[in-house]
């Protein structure tokens, strides 16, 4: 499980922020949509796996479209007007005195 951050806005990764999926969604709708991401990435490995340019295009429109909808990509889905730190690095945001303070927890597998 990677670190959270205290707002719930982001998980850590390699010291990377990535943002975290709208809590807002219902949980049918979230469902919904991750269903539809990883056909999506299912999609991306086919088409790379066959060279189809065309088909990878497409897929990965989709995966981007999911990501979207649920809140990881585009737009913020919070309302604060709190500047956006996706893809990151937590050390170089105002994360970076928390994620210090986490030490060896960091990352637990």
């Amino acid at each position: 499980m990677y670190p959270r951050t205290p707002d719930g806005r982001y998980f850590v990764v390699n010291e990377t922020l990535w943002r975290c999926t709208n809590p807002a969604l219902p949980e049918e709708q979230r469902q919904q949509l991750v269903n539809e991401l990883m056909q999506a990435r299912r999609q991306v490995k086919h088409a790379k796996a066959n060279g189809d340019a065309v088909a990878l295009k497409k897929a990965r429109a989709g995966v981007d479209a999911a990501k979207v909808a649920l809140g990881e990509r585009g737009e913020p889905w919070w309302s604060d007007g709190s500047p956006d730190y996706n893809r990151r690095r937590v050390t170089r945001t105002p994360y970076a005195e928390w994620f210090q303070s986490l030490g060896e927890q960091k990352e637990d597998d």
